[in-house]
């Protein structure tokens, strides 16, 4: 029958049912509509990544009616406020590059979707969309419209117990068994036993060894065939390939020996080589999960919430302590840790780290809360409906708006290798067959199927993720928390660093403060330090803690001005605290105010006084800047007047480069002018007020010390403890960048000499079969071995 490939999906199309439409040809309606919505919407570029890469759409009319209950819906949801949610939907059928472009390109197809993205490894999609434009069924009858349909399953949103996929134990497990009882029935004629019992047993023996072999040729193995078509069928060629056709090889060779009785073929070889193959595998796999474990469980970010106790006292407590019940104090800046319930009376929360619309949406005492909504303006109280959900803040802070765009030099090079190597070693294996056929047949076909089974990109394709990951672990057990491995890569271009001075080089929790100016009664120290109360800026903390306790008042008005100061109303009271041109004053009688770092207080239209800082630098800072100084170009920024210019240019080395009275906007401008000199700039600041510099900087590390002030355009997030160690950070990534080029060597390496070897007739395909795993355990240990070794090294 004459057939033809579908312009979509790439099936067979008979002839009578072909449907033809604008030149293409389409297996039916179903795939000729999805063509037309994509060339309607523009979006026929989805054919251009990979040939026919599309799926017949299904009818699914009545099938997900059950989305018009909103309490369903509602457990469904990631994210739900007033007109925007969001939903992560499982997608089974995404396999490449057209699959993400097309689904990262919803809101194209979708009014009312704003932002789509995709998770190639965990086949899902995580939807942002107004529900007042388009409902979640709409979304999943568009999904399948296209030939997405999403798998749903209720039962998994309510338990949480995602069903774990065991059929590579099973797999394994069935090659194990077949391998070992063939082994066993091959003994005999591997010891050549006696005459009379090749006659009369061996075609029963050779029998059994045939049908043993079948669940482990047709099941342990399917997963390298259905990889291999999936990969000819897009036109991409995978190592899934040549390991596909040496099984099949081997074993219709072993099925000819058997039937025409020139031998008993190659079945034990053939278990061997698919059980080694799936043990490979296993190991790769269980080494990903361990590293993704230590990442997610282990390396906690290190910030910190506030506790209100029973007894109304505030609690520093890390976020992964936070349990349901608690009730937490939100400042102004600050990041919602969890879902909770609103116990103020009002509070305004902007959910653009969730939504990425910045408008904030005002909330009611008694309405629910989501986590990653950032509180904006006075402090408010919430009470916790459930624990930290580290994977959930983690994949925000992984958002696409948030991440830089880097080079990774070793992903292009892993990418041209990987994209070459199956068509040339499909070409070694046919050269040496057709050399070797003609010399001797045994050899030619073990020489075809070594050469396919024992040449391996793999381990050259692992080499940068295992590197990563485990320098990412090595990093988190060191208190430094960094969003992703694109950052170590990052970290090792750096070859200037920026300082903010406030809160960065200095210490909160250390620092001599005297008060200067007309006494104030114990009502204004009440409202100053309420007024304390709601601000995250490094020096409001140390003079709230500073400051006596007093009773807790609620605030009429609050408002914090980044880089200038607090504005708050009381009781029809106006109080500013901040910087001398803020308050609209320099204080006369204050002569220290220009020499040090100080906040200002005006109540009413009366200015009072400042509090002076005397700062306390780092532990370690002195030494630190003069390790940096052999290598980077160190700057330090601040906000502050130059009072400590003296102090700074005694402990700093000579050449570094201090920049005072700098506003936020200034900071990211300096960090632009570094950049446009060609520089790889590394800027350490806090999350609240130097956001837009860390944003703009190639790398951005926030400085934690017992504040909840994240900002997701740092890269990375440095416990203030580990200040000190900055420079072994440094360090640390540039060797684990030399780890991954000698992995690449000896990845190489193992492939030349397993091809030689091979090639020449000297390697056996269950040796190869042995060889290929144990190339990629090779190369992981290596990288392991390696980056902990540098780690401890450079630690001593």
């Amino acid at each position: 029958m004459d057939t033809t490939n579908c312009f979509h999906c790439g099936l067979d199309i008979i002839k009578v049912e072909e449907i033809v439409f604008d030149d293409k040809k389409f297996c039916c309606n179903g795939c000729k509509t999805v063509y037309e919505i994509f060339s309607v919407n523009d979006l026929s570029c989805y054919y251009d990544f990979e040939q026919s890469p599309g799926a017949t759409p299904l009818d699914i009319k009545g099938k997900y009616d059950f989305l018009d209950n909103e309490l369903i819906v509602s457990k469904l949801l990631e994210f739900q406020e007033e007109t925007s949610a969001v939903v992560s939907l499982n997608i089974p059928h995404i396999h490449c590059s057209s699959c993400i472009w097309i689904l990262e390109n919803l809101q194209k197809l979708q009014n009312g979707i704003v932002s789509s993205q995709v998770n190639f490894p965990q086949k899902t999609v995580r939807i942002t969309y107004r529900s007042n434009a388009v409902s979640l069924k709409e979304i999943v009858y568009l999904l399948s419209s296209i030939g997405y349909e999403p798998y749903i399953s209720l039962e998994n949103y309510e338990t949480g117990n995602h069903k774990v996929d065991r059929s590579l134990t099973y797999k394994l497990g069935l090659a194990f068994f077949c391998f070992g009882n063939i082994m066993l029935l091959s003994f005999p004629e591997y010891f050549e036993v006696g005459e009379f019992w090749l006659d009369t047993y061996k075609p029963f023996f050779r029998g059994l060894i045939f049908a043993l072999s079948l669940p482990a040729f047709f099941y342990s193995a399917s997963g390298y065939y259905v990889s291999a078509y999936k990969s000819i069928k897009s036109g991409m060629l995978n190592i899934d390939i040549p390991i596909a056709l040496g099984i099949i090889v081997m074993f219709l060779r072993s099925v000819v020996d058997i039937a025409f009785d020139y031998g008993s073929g190659f079945f034990d070889s053939l278990t061997g080589l698919i059980f080694f193959m799936l043990l490979g595998k296993m190991f790769q796999t269980k080494t990903y999960s361990f590293l993704s474990f230590e990442r997610d469980f282990k390396s906690y970010f290190p910030i910190a919430v506030t506790k209100i106790n029973l007894d109304s006292s505030e609690e520093n407590i890390p976020v992964y302590e936070v349990e349901k019940g608690n009730r937490l104090l939100i400042r102004n800046q600050e990041l919602l840790p969890v879902d909770g319930i609103l116990i103020s009376e009002t509070a305004a929360i902007d959910y653009s780290f969730v939504t990425g619309e910045a408008e904030p949406i005002i909330k009611k005492s008694g309405d629910k809360i989501y986590a990653g909504g950032k509180q904006v303006g006075k402090s408010i109280e919430m009470e916790v409906l459930q624990s930290v959900s580290q994977s959930y803040l983690t994949q925000l802070w992984s958002n696409e708006v948030f991440q830089k765009s880097v080079h990774q030099k070793h992903k292009s090079i892993t990418d041209s290798i990987s994209r070459y190597f199956t068509p040339i070693l499909l070409l070694i294996a046919v050269l040496g067959f057709g050399y070797w056929i003609f010399i001797d047949v045994n050899i030619a076909f073990n020489v075809f199927t070594a050469v396919l089974i024992v040449a391996c990109p793999c381990a050259l394709a692992l080499t940068a993720p295992f590197t990563m990951g485990n320098l990412l672990r090595i990093l988190g057990k060191k208190k430094i928390y960094l969003k992703n491995a694109l950052v170590i890569e990052q970290l090792a271009a750096v070859n200037t660093v920026v300082f903010d001075k406030t809160g960065t080089i200095t210490t909160n929790k250390k620092a001599s403060i005297s008060y200067q100016g007309k006494w104030l009664n114990e009502e204004q120290q009440i409202l100053v330090k309420n007024s304390l109360r709601a601000s995250n800026h490094p020096l409001s903390r140390m003079l709230y803690d500073f400051l006596p306790e007093v009773k807790t008042v609620k605030l009429d008005d609050f408002e914090e001005i980044t880089g200038k100061g607090i504005q708050v109303s009381y009781q029809g009271i106006d109080i500013k605290l901040g910087s001398a041109s803020f308050c609209k004053t320099i204080a006369k009688s204050i002569q220290t105010d220009i020499k040090n770092t100080a906040v200002h207080i005006t109540i009413g239209t009366e200015y009072y006084g400042a509090y002076i800082f005397e700062n306390q630098y780092r532990n370690g800072l002195e030494q630190l800047f003069k390790t940096l100084s052999s290598t980077y170009e160190l700057k330090v920024l601040s906000g502050d007047n130059e009072g400590e210019r003296a102090t700074l240019e005694r402990i700093l080395p000579v050449g570094t480069q201090l920049i005072f009275d700098q506003k936020p906007e200034q900071k990211l401008e300096f960090i632009k002018k570094l950049q446009d000199e060609g520089k790889n700039v590394m800027m350490v600041g806090d999350g609240l007020n130097d956001a837009g510099a860390l944003a703009q900087s190639n790398v951005g590390i926030s400085i934690s010390e017992n504040v909840n002030v994240f900002s997701p355009a740092c890269d990375g997030i440095l416990e203030a403890s580990q200040f000190d160690q900055l420079h072994y950070f440094l360090k640390l990534s540039k060797k684990g960048m030399t780890t991954i080029k000698m992995s690449f060597i000896l990845s190489l390496l193992y492939n030349v000499v397993g091809l030689s070897f091979a090639i020449t007739g000297h390697l056996l395909p269950l040796v190869a079969a042995i060889i290929m795993p144990l190339s990629t355990i090779t190369i992981v240990s290596f990288v392991t071995v390696m980056s902990n070794y540098y780690a401890r090294k450079l630690s001593g």
